[in-house]
């Protein structure tokens, strides 16, 4: 083939009918997708010697590159002979042919025909070359199952005499399938049309929907049989039950091309941003990601477990985004924090865009409106003297919403979700296209002529487009004052000391300050392996991830979040009517159970990687290590204020209650593995953790020892030291008689139950070290867990084993691990959950707080280690 062969072409914006567009975009994102085309008129035009009809080398180059595609199979279904449509089409073996209307689905057809259908066959071949005979110009085409008569070319009045002379003589015999096309008609001995053929091949592929293109009578058989979420296209004019039209083959090879693009995104994920260069906004309601060159990708409302109006981050474009960007285009400048606080500068020469996430606001005063947004609001500040290009394409519920966006006075409504929203934005020109029910606006902005500032404020919970009564550069004051004050507070260590404040911003970040309770991730489906399964919901609060993040802030000397979430652990507690050892190891924001985890098919996943999960089926399983770090933390807040609360003193005695009730039982451990449950070593020191720092409490805050405390403690500890150990091994592995490793096993150590320098806790590092850490990273296990693929190595255990190397005497080897794995951070000092030391990127939910609590933790170790 020559070189245009190989070109695919799509439809310029707005050039193909905008439904048959969105029906491409939907079907494109089914799971597993039949394609099935005809052949003369759709792949090929119409010529006047059919044995030179030859494809169109654009749909030649289209229908190849989706065959090549996974879940995806492609068909041609045509009247012709098998045995010509694979020598005229000379298509890849990847792609199904099916001749003679569905007759043939393989060379061999032929010989499975019984005797009495082959007898029929010949009488056929006899009569109708009679007719052929009478009728100078029919030509008949000979096929395994049928014979065609073809008329084109004829004088219209022969050619109907001819067709007349067929359906009175053999076109009545039993046993003979009549089918009439353009100027053919075709008598088989096999009772079957494209429409089966098609419902056969779908049979077959298990297919979740069908696209079937085709221009002939002979194909209304086949978009007769679709239902669904089927797509029928029709090439010409003539009735038709397709549900498309387009006028000719090369728009027909246009909507292939368009199909393969949608589909190859939706497989392999638009070109992904590295998820470590993502920066949060948030303002103790919700949060929000941007990338590096200012778009919006990831934002939920009303709360960070809600569904997501910016769905960018995992479903590539189509599912939400807003984007601000130089109209003459390139790579920005940079980007960064304001210090101290949560709102982020984009620069290019010329622009600045400034974003943060504000509150809602106050109530109505005498010298302003009434609220004008009942919810969070996105604020993004244009300042400079160039050209701006902005894109607004809000997409609610994960994009399964249509909406519609109306310009109106000073922006523009969201309508169409149950959750109002408005797009302030004075000044500014928009222009609204829609696309099957997803409306997008998007303007170019002078800055120049605007005096230098444009603002956009997207306003949830409302459709006000008032003008706010507060000048903007004070409400960025107003936004950024407590985040500052806040940070100025905290007893920051002189390692990495912007980087802890970073964190510490971070953590805060992600605590949700109307219930307290602490979100484990801003994200979710962000894969532990690009391309892999391996993709799970964050935006939850886990018990020991909110405990710890909390003991992290209070070890900074705010104890602020620690009050707000040991109330919510209380409500979650009470909940259990009695029952704390019932608990969940993780709640909603609110503090309630999960609904069933759900996966999204309609979206691609990160780079490809799905699916999209929404939920986590982690809340079903048996944790018993999440009443250690919840004890810890009580016993930290109440060191540092000096006392503890009623309600404190309330959820520690049920934690230790919890442990007393089921510490011996065998449980799913940290990792949340989908394997039956087993005795794992770090649940059984956590155990021994709630006790340990009961009593410490106890102790410390009047109310003495508790000799049942004491004995449960004691008979905790001398079952995991002696049943924990694996002699084989010579180190704590990950379970009672498991010789796997795992690096929450550390823990024997670092939560004080064994000293640092006990001969098998150091054996237990250096066995750790050897079989888990890889570089600047230290993997959780490489123990099998049931999924397929693999992961990248987890911040939180890296910073485990430096806290290990530190308790061990081995200060320089820590401080080494330390600086490699902050030098992964991204360019705005955020982190994911893992990294991968080879392909030396982010991988996981983004920012997570294990990681970000692990930074600061080790920053203070090695600090006190100076002291």
């Amino acid at each position: 083939m020559n070189a245009a062969s190989n070109e695919i072409i799509t439809p310029a914006a707005g050039s193909m009918d905008p439904e048959l567009r969105a029906a491409i975009g939907r079907i494109a994102r089914v799971p597993q997708l039949l394609v099935a085309c005809d052949y003369d008129g759709t792949l090929a035009p119409i010529v006047a010697d059919p044995s030179k009809a030859v494809p169109l080398p654009e749909s030649v180059a289209a229908v190849r590159a989706l065959a090549a595609l996974p879940q995806t199979t492609v068909a041609v279904v045509s009247g012709r002979a098998l045995r010509d449509l694979a020598a005229l089409s000379r298509l890849p073996s990847e792609v199904h042919l099916v001749g003679s209307h569905g007759s043939e689905f393989d060379i061999g057809f032929v010989e499975r025909l019984s005797p009495e259908l082959i007898a029929v066959r010949t009488r056929l071949r006899e009569a109708l070359r009679e007719i052929a005979a009478a009728h100078p110009g029919v030509r008949l085409e000979r096929k395994p199952a049928s014979v065609a008569v073809h008329t084109r070319g004829m004088d219209p009045q022969i050619a109907a005499t001819v067709i007349e002379a067929v359906r009175n003589g053999p076109a009545t015999w039993p046993d003979v399938t009549v089918t009439q096309g353009k100027e053919v008609i075709e008598l088989s001995v096999v009772a079957t049309h494209k429409g089966t053929a098609v419902d056969q091949l779908r049979t077959q592929l298990a297919a979740s929907a069908v696209l079937f293109i085709g221009d002939d009578v002979t194909d209304e058989n086949a978009f007769g049989n679709l239902s669904g979420p089927d797509v029928g296209i029709k090439i010409g004019p003539g009735e038709t039950k397709a549900g498309y039209r387009v006028a000719e083959p090369i728009e027909a090879a246009r909507a292939l091309g368009l199909l393969l693009e949608t589909r190859r995104h939706w497989l392999f994920g638009e070109r992904a941003v590295p998820i470590e260069r993502h920066s949060m906004l948030a303002n103790g309601r919700t949060v929000a990601l941007l990338t590096p060159d200012a778009k919006v990708t990831w934002l939920c409302n009303p709360k960070p477990d809600s569904a997501a109006i910016f769905a960018d981050l995992v479903g590539g474009s189509p599912a939400g985004h807003f984007s601000v960007a130089p109209e003459r285009g390139g790579i920005p400048l940079g980007q960064r924090y304001r210090s101290g606080t949560m709102t982020v500068e984009t620069r290019w020469s010329g622009l600045t865009v400034t974003d943060w996430l504000d509150k809602p606001d106050p109530k109505a005063t005498p010298d302003g409106p009434a609220i004008i947004s009942g919810d969070s609001t996105l604020i993004r500040v244009l300042t400079g003297t160039g050209r701006a290009r902005v894109e607004f394409a809000p997409r609610p519920e994960f994009a399964q919403v249509a909406v519609q966006l109306q310009p109106l006075g000073d922006g523009l409504l969201v309508l169409g979700s149950n959750e109002p929203a408005a797009l302030y934005s004075p000044g500014v020109q928009w222009e609204v296209s829609n696309d099957g029910g997803y409306a997008s606006a998007k303007a170019v902005v002078d800055l120049s002529a605007l005096g230098g500032q444009v603002v956009l404020e997207l306003r949830f919970g409302t459709h006000s487009l008032e003008h706010h009564r507060l000048p903007i550069h004070e409400r960025q004051a107003a936004a950024e004052r407590p985040w500052k004050e806040w940070v100025s507070t905290l007893r920051l260590p002189t390692t990495a000391r912007d980087l802890v404040a970073r964190s510490a911003l971070t953590l805060r970040g992600l605590c949700h300050e109307a219930t307290g309770s602490i979100l484990a991730a801003a994200t979710t489906s962000l894969p532990e392996e690009l391309g892999g399964v391996r993709n799970w919901d964050y935006r939850y609060c886990w018990l020991r991830d909110a405990a710890m993040t909390a003991r992290a802030l209070v070890d900074l000397g705010s104890i602020t979040e620690a009050e707000a979430f040991l109330r919510w652990v209380d409500g979650c507690v009470e909940r259990t009517g009695g029952h704390p050892e019932r608990l969940h190891p993780l709640y909603t924001v609110d503090g309630y159970e999960l609904g069933a985890e759900a996966v999204i098919d309609t979206l691609p996943g990160y780079a490809g990687s799905r699916p999209v999960r929404v939920g986590n089926l982690a809340n079903h399983q048996l944790q018993l290590d999440v009443f250690g770090p919840i004890a810890d933390l009580i016993a930290a807040t109440a060191d540092v204020r000096g006392s503890v609360r009623s309600e404190e003193w309330r959820v520690l005695e049920n934690m230790v209650e919890a442990v007393r009730r089921r510490w011996h039982e065998p449980d799913h451990g940290i990792w949340e593995a989908r394997l039956p449950p087993r005795h794992h070593i770090f649940s059984k020191v956590m155990c021994w953790m709630t006790v340990d720092r009961a009593l410490h409490v106890s102790r410390q805050h009047g109310g003495g020892d508790r000799s049942e405390w004491v004995e449960l403690r004691d008979r905790i500890a001398a079952n995991v030291l002696e049943y924990g150990w694996h002699e084989h091994a010579e180190a704590y592995s990950v379970a009672y008689g498991d010789e796997d490793m795992d690096a929450s096993s550390l823990w024997i150590g670092l939560s004080g139950l064994l000293p640092g320098d006990d001969p098998r806790f150091l054996s237990t590092v250096l066995k750790i070290e050897a079989d888990l850490r890889s570089g600047p990273v230290v993997y959780r296990y490489h123990w099998d867990d049931g999924l397929p693929g693999r992961e990248g190595g987890f911040h939180i255990c890296t910073s485990w084993l430096i806290e290990a190397y530190l308790r061990t005497g081995r200060r320089t080897d820590a401080e080494e691990l330390f600086l490699q794995m902050i030098d992964t951070a991204g360019p705005t000092g955020l982190l994911p959950e893992q990294y991968d030391p080879l392909a030396e990127r982010g991988l996981g939910n983004h920012p997570q707080a294990y990681s970000h609590l692990g930074v600061i933790r080790c920053a203070l170790l090695l600090d006190d280690m100076l002291k």
